[in-house]
C-alpha cells in the first residue's frame, strides 16, 4: 500500500447500559492521533456495503446485535483477510429475567464464533489482576501486569484463541443464570481470534456507565464508572490495537 493512502476505519458504537457516547469520544481521539487513519462512525451493522469498503472495524456496543445477514457479512469480512478491533460488550447479549436474574442467550452463534467469545457472566466490578498470556507479542510487548477495576468477563469460547492478556477467577457470579464457574483457570482478557485470513482483536475491558445509561430500568443510577478508561495501560492498548490494525492494511 502507498504510504500516501489512507486508512478507513468503520466505527460502531452502541448499545444497552453502557456510556457509548464516552467511548466513542475516546475512541476517536486515539483514532485522530494517525494521521493515515480515516473514521467513518455508525451505530449499527446496516451499512455492509461501507463496511465492506473500510480496512478495519472497531466496535464498542452491549446487546446490539447484527441481523443473520449482517453477521454472515460480517464473518466475511474479517475472512477475507479485514482486522476487527472488538472492545468490551461488542459480545453480551443480555435479557433481564422476571426473577431479577441476568440471562446471556445464545441467538448469534455466528457472530460470537467470529468474535471468539460470548461474554456469560461478571462478579461485581472490584479490582482483578491483568497478566501477559505472550509477553512477546508486539500488541502487549513490554507492558508490565496491571490491576483492573473494570467488569470481569466470564465467556464462552469459540475455537483456538491466541492469548494476549488473561485474568483468574472462579466461583459464584450473584444474578446471572450461568453464576457458577468452579473451574480456577485462566480467563480470556485481550486475545486474537483468526477467521480464515483476517483476524479478531478482542479486548474486554474498558466499562464505561453515566448516571442515566441504565434506562429503562433505572432513571439514574447513582455511580459514574470508568473502569479501565481511567488506567494508562488501557489507553496504550488501544493505541497499539488501532496501530495494528492499520498496519496490517499495508503488509
Amino acid at each position: 500500500m502507498s504510504e500516501q493512502r489512507a486508512v478507513k476505519a468503520y466505527m460502531v458504537a452502541a448499545g444497552k447500559y453502557h456510556d457509548i457516547d464516552h467511548a466513542r469520544l475516546e475512541l476517536l481521539k486515539l483514532l485522530a492521533e494517525d494521521e493515515r487513519i480515516r473514521v467513518q462512525v455508525a451505530t449499527d451493522y446496516h451499512d455492509l456495503e461501507a463496511i465492506g469498503e473500510s480496512d478495519f472495524l472497531i466496535t464498542y456496543t452491549c446487546d446490539h446485535i447484527p441481523t443473520d445477514d449482517e453477521q454472515l457479512a460480517l464473518r466475511d469480512y474479517v475472512a477475507s483477510g479485514k482486522s476487527w478491533f472488538a472492545l468490551h460488550g461488542t459480545n453480551a447479549i443480555t435479557r433481564f429475567l422476571e426473577d431479577g436474574r441476568v440471562d446471556t442467550p445464545e441467538i448469534a452463534p455466528v457472530l460470537m464464533e467470529t468474535l471468539g467469545t460470548q461474554f456469560k457472566a461478571h462478579p461485581p466490578i472490584q479490582p482483578f489482576k491483568v497478566t501477559l498470556s505472550d509477553p512477546e507479542h508486539e500488541l502487549v510487548k513490554g507492558i508490565s501486569e496491571f490491576e483492573a477495576d473494570d467488569e470481569l468477563y466470564l465467556s464462552k469460547i469459540h475455537g483456538e484463541l491466541h492469548m494476549l492478556l488473561e485474568t483468574r477467577f472462579h466461583g459464584e457470579c450473584q444474578g446471572w443464570v450461568e453464576d457458577q464457574w468452579p473451574k480456577d483457570e485462566p480467563r480470556p482478557v485481550y486475545y486474537i481470534n483468526r477467521v480464515g485470513d483476517g483476524e479478531v482483536l478482542f479486548l474486554n475491558l474498558g466499562h464505561s456507565r453515566g448516571h442515566y445509561d441504565m434506562q429503562p430500568l433505572m432513571d439514574y443510577y447513582p455511580e459514574i464508572e470508568r473502569g479501565s478508561w481511567k488506567r494508562e495501560e488501557f489507553y496504550e492498548l488501544l493505541r497499539r490495537g488501532i496501530r495494528y490494525c492499520a498496519d496490517r492494511v499495508a503488509a
